[in-house]
Parts: C-alpha cells; sequence; structure tokens
C-alpha cells in the first residue's frame, strides 16, 4: 500500500479550528449514535497518508462530522470529495468547507447504508477487476453503531463487484473499535479469530494499520480506535455465493468454544443431523475437534464447497434454519402440555 510523504500541493485557506467548528454550531456528540470527534489534524493527515496517494483521486467520505478527516482528505489534493452525512447539524459546517474548496467537496445528507455511490463518480474512473484498484477510495471515521452492518454490506458488494466496487477493487480506509478491528485482522488461532475474521479475509487483504487512543476523541470513548485498511482480492478464497459462506461461517462460530462439528451440525435438519455433518466434515477433510478460531481460511473453503454440492443435491438445504425448527419444536411440546392440561381439568 502506497503512502505519500506529502499531502498535495492544495491547501485549505486559514478557517476555524474543528474545536471551534463545534462550538459556534453547537456540535454535541449524540451518545446514542455513538459518535467521536477527532479533532488532532495530525491524527487526521495520517489516516489519509495511510489510504495511499490521493492526488487526483476521488474519495468517498463516510461520516464526515465536523469535518476534521474532510480537511485532511482535502488538502491531500483529490479531484473530488464527497461527503455522506446523515445528521443535517453537520451540514453547514461543511458547506464552510465547500465555500474554502471551490468544486473540490460535495456534501450529500443522506444515510451511507443506502447512498447510491456507484452512481457518484465519472464512469471512465471503472476498472477491470483483474486490474490495479481505480482511483477511488473510501474513507471515514465510522460511529461504533454503524460500523459493522456497514463493512458487512460493503463485504456483501465486493462480492457482487456492486455499489463502491462497480468501479473496481476500491480501497477502503476505516475506523472501528480496537476489538472489531482486531477481529476483522486476526489469524488462524488468534483469541480474536471470529466470524468478521472469515468474512473479511475471504475477499480483502486486511491490514490494521495503527492504533488511536481514545483520549484523542471527543468525547472519549472507553475504547481505543484501530484504523483498517482493505484491498480487494482479484480471486476470492472462498469462490462461493455471499450467503452461503456467511451461513456456514455464522453457524461455526455461534458455539466458538466448543468443537467445531457442534456449530456446523446446526447447518442440517435434527432428523439428518448427525449423519450430514459426518458426511460435511469427512467431504471438506476437517478435523471435527478442531476449534472455530483454528479453522484456516482453506478449511471453510473446503466446509462452503462442501456444503454447496450439499445444497445442490437438497434443494431445501440451503433454507433450512434450526432456531426455525427449535421455534416450531417448543410450541409443539406447548400445545401437548396445554392438551394435557386440559384433559386433566
Amino acid at each position: 500500500m502506497a503512502a505519500s510523504g506529502k499531502l498535495g500541493t492544495f491547501r485549505l485557506p486559514p478557517l476555524p479550528t474543528i474545536r471551534e467548528i463545534i462550538k459556534l454550531f453547537r456540535l454535541n456528540a449524540v451518545k446514542q449514535l455513538s459518535q467521536n470527534f477527532l479533532l488532532d489534524l495530525r491524527l487526521t493527515d495520517k489516516i489519509v497518508r495511510k489510504a495511499g496517494n490521493l492526488t487526483n483521486a476521488y474519495v468517498y467520505e463516510v461520516g464526515p462530522g465536523p469535518g476534521g478527516i474532510t480537511r485532511s482528505i482535502l488538502n491531500a489534493n483529490v479531484a473530488e470529495l464527497l461527503v455522506v452525512e446523515k445528521d443535517t447539524r453537520f451540514i453547514p459546517g461543511l458547506k464552510m468547507l465547500s465555500e474554502a474548496a471551490p468544486g473540490k467537496l460535495r456534501i450529500v445528507h443522506g444515510d451511507v447504508l443506502t447512498f447510491k455511490v456507484e452512481r457518484a463518480f465519472p464512469e471512465s474512473l471503472k476498472r477491470h477487476w483483474e486490474d490495479d484498484p481505480p482511483n477511488v477510495h473510501i474513507i471515514g471515521n465510522l460511529p461504533f453503531s454503524v460500523s459493522t452492518p456497514l463493512i458487512i454490506k460493503w463485504l456483501e458488494s465486493i462480492s457482487h463487484r456492486d455499489g463502491p466496487f462497480a468501479y473496481g477493487r476500491t480501497q477502503m480506509t476505516l475506523t472501528f473499535q480496537k476489538e472489531v478491528a482486531e477481529r476483522l485482522t486476526a489469524n488462524t488461532g488468534g483469541k480474536q479469530r471470529s466470524r468478521l475474521s472469515i468474512m473479511a479475509q475471504y475477499l480483502c487483504s486486511v491490514k490494521h494499520i495503527f492504533t488511536i487512543p481514545g483520549r484523542a476523541f471527543v468525547p472519549k470513548p472507553e475504547v481505543d480506535v484501530g484504523v483498517v485498511h482493505f484491498t480487494p482480492l482479484v480471486q476470492p478464497v472462498i469462490e462461493q455465493p455471499f450467503k452461503l459462506v456467511e451461513k456456514v461461517v455464522q453457524n461455526v462460530f455461534q458455539f466458538r468454544r466448543k468443537y467445531c462439528h457442534r456449530g456446523l451440525g446446526m447447518l442440517f435438519p435434527e432428523a439428518q443431523r448427525l449423519e450430514s455433518t459426518g458426511r460435511l466434515l469427512q467431504w471438506a477433510d476437517v478435523d471435527p475437534t478442531l476449534r472455530p478460531s483454528h479453522l484456516s481460511m482453506s478449511h471453510f473453503k473446503s466446509l462452503c464447497d462442501v456444503y454447496r454440492k450439499m445444497c445442490d443435491e437438497d434443494p431445501h438445504l440451503f433454507a433450512y434454519n434450526f432456531r426455525e425448527e427449535l421455534r416450531k419444536s417448543k410450541s409443539k411440546t406447548q400445545e401437548k402440555d396445554n392438551d394435557k392440561e386440559s384433559y386433566r381439568l
């Protein structure tokens, strides 16, 4: 990942500091939205440098808030910066930045979870998936409350090559709670190895590039923050539909302290669970006594490939949900108990 030594030739004119912007527009962080402002421009500059060389790049910033990272991106001599902000309180401060950087900053009042970024930048930026990443970047200091659902949404978009990835292998530089950053980048056998580790790493090269102490934010969160860089892989490690991979991985990690056969068994109806789980593990050549965190990417690839074959043989298998079966079983038991009670009466 290349990192530019300087942040570019364009410089914003003198402006109120981020702290002054917060006071001017009375921008108190909303705890329910897990908002935390990064005021130190040395740190926002560092995030932008770690994103790579942004000279003449098109950048999509999510959750700009009072505009700390926004300033650093504009100073990186980008061609255009698009920011999407849901909270109307931040729009006036962002408009001030837009006026200071004519033609550079485009502001959208909207929700990053629904915004159609694939229509936002010129078609000429699109690259073939096998080519180098396009000159399009995603950067953001994400509110903790949306960071996980948003990265899962974008990982699914990578698998479909749509959304921000309609341009090609768009790179992302994003902030997460340190624990989430560690999960995203955890290796096989690591303490933080989890569902997020597999879902991210089967589609991307993922790097936890540095950690920002919580005290750098206002208000100070109870945790430190990790900055993570994602580059989509040319070839995914697991070449199966996203929802299928997600289902296998979720089932494995729902019993993370048990042997892996426990969670894998939940992929199958109770009547065939023992036999089908045995077949899955045997055909995938996976030791049933491995813990979920000790399963490698090649293990998950084999498990997903074999599960796909089993789903092809039984068209109803993929739709099976063990929680639904459990709910129906409990409901029938309750009905029998009620019938017995009525009989006694």
